[in-house]
């Protein structure tokens, strides 16, 4: 194994919450060392002409539709759109077809990924059979498996009394539960947030409330089981208070939320484009930030890109009739960065978010900048502007909100243990 320096760069520290001109060595794979002094001698040596380095992108959330929907997603597209967009390590959802809620299945993904992924992939599986809400998956088996959490994505366990269940049997294996926060009646064929704006267009919203409902319906059970929980997306200022209470009261809890939601509001599906139409809906402007200040301030603690493919026939119909979800794996750090470019958030929070919370949630090592963590790396320009074409990213899919928009910020380069499976032309 030769050594590699990356001289030069500006280093995102996330761990510290700390910026600084340095180097950084890397030897068999991992971080042997960062500076600011006199760089050591390496078998190879990069100059990153002060761009910035910083660990690379953990992302939970990612759907690939393998098994069943080859056609809009594989591991190899999205594995090569993960190390374009920075992203080191993909955190698989389970909502395939057939579900991933058997060790076989999870057996066949995990060998589908590895050959074909130049990414770190961690699926999750099912927490219930066929993700239906009615009988839980034989969880110790399938975290033997390889199984990092469990998840039914979007579909809302009703029965208060199975997700109970689950929870508790989850706690006993100390398996992690992400849940998606959401009254499913009140929620069941939403295509907006309730309010003025959906009244005009005529779209069938839901209220903000439904994820307030959902969450304190999650936080209650949590209390009563002691289970590890993570809420996959939180999108309302409704839900804020209740998710501080939790964690005041030392609940195993953290909480996530999307890019999209971060950067767009209801506003933006005024011309009823539907890419978009994601899931939840967008919020309010209110909403929007909210959620950023509750991200800068700790409460929620993870960004994803909640990266779901959708083919151009399942988007070209009514607005209220098209599929949910948005790609996200290469607009993932260009979005992001727009709150950076805001004055919302600093570089290291915003890879707090996005590598540290998340690499520590699933007890990982990677996610930060230090000696001996693996050499999960992204270097990027977060200043280079460009116009986005969804016909050049790399995954099948091309159902991107931001597809012409102006956006700033370029991956140069990615680096998954220390071997580069991305470099900028």
């Amino acid at each position: 194994m030769t050594t590699t320096l990356l001289t030069n760069a500006r280093l995102i520290n996330p761990d510290s919450a700390e910026e600084a001109q340095g180097w950084l060595l890397i030897d068999q794979g991992r971080i042997a060392a960062t500076g600011q002094d006199a760089p050591p001698k390496a078998d190879r040596t990069v100059d990153c002409r002060g761009k910035c380095l910083a660990p690379g992108i953990v992302d939970i959330g990612v759907k690939v539709c393998e098994p069943g929907e080859r056609h809009k997603e594989s591991y190899r597209s999205a594995g090569r759109a993960a190390a374009a967009g920075g992203v080191t390590t993909m955190v698989t959802r389970p909502d395939t077809l057939p579900a991933i809620d058997n060790p076989e299945t999870l057996e066949f993904v995990a060998r589908r990924a590895n050959e074909a992924a130049p990414v770190n992939v961690l699926p999750m599986a099912a927490l219930t059979k066929g993700r239906e809400g009615r009988e839980m998956t034989e969880i110790g088996f399938l975290m033997d498996a390889g199984a990092v959490a469990f998840t039914d994505c979007d579909h809302v366990i009703t029965s208060s009394k199975v997700f109970s269940r689950a929870l508790t049997y989850a706690r006993a294996c100390g398996a992690l539960v992400i849940a998606h926060p959401q009254e499913p009646g009140l929620s069941q064929g939403a295509a907006a947030s309730s309010g003025k704006f959906a009244s005009l267009r005529g779209l069938p919203a839901v209220t903000p409330m439904a994820e307030r409902m959902g969450l304190d319906r999650d936080i209650a059970l949590l209390e009563m089981t002691g289970a590890r929980y993570h809420a996959d997306q939180i999108t309302t200022a409704r839900a804020l208070p209740a998710l501080a209470r939790a964690k005041r009261n030392r609940l195993d809890i953290t909480a996530g939320t999307s890019i999209h939601h971060l950067t767009l509001n209801e506003l933006d599906i005024a011309d009823y484009r539907t890419f978009f139409k994601v899931k939840p809906p967008l919020r309010s402007e209110e909403d929007r930030q909210a959620v950023i200040e509750a991200l800068r301030d700790g409460l929620i603690d993870i960004i994803s890109s909640m990266h779901t493919p959708q083919d151009e026939e399942s988007k070209r119909l009514p607005f209220e009739e098209a599929a949910s979800g948005a790609v996200g794996l290469e607009t993932l750090l260009p979005a992001a960065l727009r709150l950076y470019h805001s004055g919302d958030l600093t570089l290291a929070e915003l890879f707090r978010a996005m590598s540290l919370n998340p690499a520590k949630r699933l007890g990982l090592a990677s996610g930060r900048l230090t000696e001996g963590a693996p050499a999960d790396l992204v270097l990027f320009d977060p200043d280079a502007p460009f116009v986005l074409d969804r016909w050049k990213l790399n995954s099948k899919s091309k159902n991107t909100p931001f597809d012409g928009a102006r956006m700033q910020g370029k991956v140069l380069a990615t680096y998954v243990a220390g071997t580069p499976v991305f470099e900028a032309s």
